[in-house]
């Protein structure tokens, strides 16, 4: 833009580079598979770009009186460490201090707002350009009007700590703010080489440190409004039952409760307290219609591979013949998994007339703006969502519609209303990891290599049928891309090599979790691959590595299988042995090496060695982290956690039966290996999730010469 253009004090224009880009739909179901596995293959590494709304005025910096810089972020902030990231970032561009930058959930009346969602661990890779570009560019415009009110030019002043200075003069940033009505907005700048970071690159801690320790009420739990009353929502415990009548004469006359809510597909009660709301539901006496009682049995049918929706989304060579004896074959499960995230869903809405407010933990600001708008019949420009810390996300807060139902609530009763889910209803209502089947196949030439490897995979609905993805895109991609995750063969030297999806929707809500379909899929291939090195008396690490190329991310990928090699032990000794797994995910290869024992059918992990390379670290304390999360949460999807049908009714509903690992399956030590192979921060979250199924599997060969092919696995 022009040094011409200008916005009002303190608001920024977003540049063209920040533009809407959306989800990127090529072909339509009349196109061929080849053109859609090549779409595909670019979408399993690609970075997308951020996407908001960034053609109008934003208030992303905010110069406060006592000269700090307040960001306000389409991304929120759900236990990674986003918002310290970020802060580095602009701490760098815009010459201050950590404590300068303060990092807030932008609402969206700030018109900041991320037109899809915070997930894929993509929030610092994808602002990584744009938000360093408005750094720059706000520390230009602050350097430009100091120079104005210093009597001197742009070049002649340098920025420190918050201070623009000529040497002989010098202007703090928010004296230089007061009183400008207007900014002028200069060119792009250069942005800061990574010679002169002060902050990116170095273990800084936490901006989110102190109000966490203190506990602070920053989540959506802790919200109150003046006057704010409390609700709770009927719901079926039966899979697919719907409200068929209801009696409210004992429940409405109970103590407190102000309104019982009647629309048609749910009942909501609103109460002075909560607990008065949760004792009227109770009295409520309700008949559900249960067109059918769901069992185990019959959803594993579904899911199984050979049912469904077929996708080749990967395909060389030619296909293995199944009844071809030097052909070896295995098949693999993984159950339903919940969240199990630590804060239930909720939201307090304040609905007046057409103007509605929102506070809410959720990883869709934006969608959760338009769908209360709808639902309300008010233009979204009306509807001012409030995003606070997540207590855990994971996937789980991609689906908002309790922001609809509270909305809905508060304009009933025309006060504002707080409604949480029970923990009952989180677990029984959640949008679940879906159940997965694979049957992996696989050949050995004489010289003890793969020449043939292929995946049939079966999943329920991932990213498709999401808020994010409608069901109409899995007519043109033909896949469920968030089930495709890990899905596809790693070792591209294998001359015959494929993989193929089977898609099933099932009669429950399955959706986003954390890593998708990377979990699984890995499991099952990893474990597959092991064995083969075990026939082919092969060093797994060496068989791996001989199989991929030093093409596209092959050379990033051995680079880490390499280095997590060093640290592996072929072997059982002295009641231990080590297991060797490897993955890449959105551009991010990571290998795992797994140290245990089992004595008297007990684990113990010793020691888990990770070694990942996702670009620039901006914060390798952070990384390190994120890593040592990714790998206690992969241990307890595959060693403890799943969700059964128990006569219609999902089960476990509440932490405990719904067994979880605990600190004594922690490993007592991880050691993280962070190695720079591009220029630029990858998405680092969620791909450490997925080795670590794997490389238990395969320690876990090696002592008790058990192939464990069904998570969670169970040494009994």
């Amino acid at each position: 833009m022009s040094a011409k253009n200008k916005v009002s004090r303190r608001k920024f224009i977003v540049r063209g580079g920040l533009g809407a880009v959306g989800l990127l739909a090529v072909g339509t179901y009349v196109f061929r598979n080849p053109i859609r596995r090549s779409v595909l293959e670019v979408a399993e590494t690609l970075v997308p770009p951020y996407s908001g709304s960034g053609m109008s005025a934003n208030l992303w910096f905010e110069i406060t009186e006592d000269n700090t810089v307040k960001l306000y972020s389409p991304k929120v902030e759900m236990g990674q460490g986003t918002f310290t990231g970020l802060a580095q970032m602009v701490a760098d561009e815009m010459d201050l201090t950590m404590e300068q930058v303060e990092v807030v959930g932008a609402a969206t009346d700030t018109g900041v707002v991320d037109a899809l969602s915070t997930g894929g661990s993509l929030s610092v890779a994808q602002l990584w350009d744009p938000l360093r570009e408005l750094a720059a560019t706000m520390r230009e415009m602050l350097k430009t009007e100091a120079a104005n009110k210093l009597g001197t030019t742009p070049d002649q002043l340098t920025t420190e700590k918050g201070i623009a200075s000529n040497g002989s003069q010098s202007l703090t940033y928010a004296e230089i703010a007061k009183g400008v009505q207007e900014w002028t907005i200069p060119d792009a700048p250069d942005l800061r080489p990574r010679s002169a970071h002060k902050f990116v690159g170095q273990p800084v801690k936490r901006v989110d440190l102190a109000p966490k320790v203190f506990g602070d009420p920053i989540f959506g739990q802790d919200a109150v409004l003046p006057d704010m009353l409390h609700a709770c929502i009927v719901r079926p415990e039966h899979i697919g039952a719907t409200l068929a009548s209801f009696d409210a004469s004992e429940a409405s006359s109970m103590p407190g409760v102000v309104q019982v809510v009647d629309k048609k597909d749910w009942i909501g009660i609103v109460a002075e307290s909560y607990p008065q709301a949760l004792a009227a539901k109770a009295k409520l006496r309700v008949e559900w219609d249960i067109p059918k009682v769901w069992t185990e049995a019959e959803i594993r049918e579904m899911l199984t591979v050979g049912q469904g929706n077929k996708m080749v989304t990967q395909k060389a060579g030619s296909a293995l013949d199944p009844e071809d004896p030097e052909v070896f074959s295995l098949e693999f499960s993984s159950p339903i998994g919940a969240h199990a995230q630590m804060e239930p869903n909720g939201a307090v809405a304040h609905v007046e007339g057409d103007k509605a407010t929102i506070i809410i933990s959720t990883q869709v600001i934006g969608i959760t703006q338009n769908q209360v708008a709808d639902a309300l019949g008010i233009p979204k420009e009306n509807v001012n969502v409030i995003p606070t810390y997540l207590g855990g996300g994971f996937g789980r807060r991609l689906n908002t519609n309790h922001a609809v139902r509270a909305a809905q609530l508060s304009q009933a009763v025309g006060k504002p209303v707080k409604y949480f889910f029970t923990r009952k209803e989180e677990f029984q209502n959640d949008t679940f990891r879906p159940p997965t089947h694979h049957i992996v196949r696989g050949k050995l030439n004489d010289a003890g290599q793969l020449s043939g490897l292929e995946h049939h995979y079966a999943s329920g609905d991932v990213a498709i049928n999401s808020v994010i993805m409608p069901a109409a895109l899995h007519t043109i991609l033909g896949t469920d891309v968030g089930a495709m995750r890990g899905g596809n063969i790693q070792y591209d030297l294998i001359p015959n090599h494929r993989a193929v999806q089977w898609h099933t929707t099932l009669p429950f809500a399955t959706s986003w979790w954390r890593s998708l379909g990377l979990l699984a899929n890995t499991f099952a291939i990893e474990s597959f691959v092991d064995e083969m090195a075990l026939r082919a008396e092969q060093d797994p690490v060496a068989f791996r590595l001989s199989q991929i190329s030093d093409e596209g991310e092959g050379k990033r990928l051995k680079a880490v299988i390499e280095k997590a090699g060093e640290h592996y032990r072929e072997g059982a000794r002295d009641g231990r042995a080590m297991g060797f797994a490897a993955s890449i995910d959105t551009g991010t290869p990571c290998a795992q090496v797994v140290d245990l024992s089992v004595k008297d059918g007990n684990l113990t992990i010793h020691k888990v060695v990770c070694v990942m390379d996702c670009g620039i670290a901006v914060n390798p304390d952070q990384v390190k982290a994120q890593c040592e999360g990714a790998i206690n949460m992969g241990i307890s999807a595959a060693m403890h956690e799943k969700m059964t049908i128990d006569e219609g009714r999902l089960f476990p509903t509440i932490y405990g039966a719904y067994e979880m690992a605990l600190m004594k399956h922690s490993p007592r030590d991880i050691e993280v290996i962070l190695l720079e192979g591009v220029d630029r921060p990858l998405p680092v979250g969620e791909p450490p999730l997925g080795p670590i199924g794997a490389a238990l599997g395969n320690a876990l060969r090696r002592i008790t010469g058990q192939r464990f092919t069904d998570l969670p696995i169970k040494l009994t």
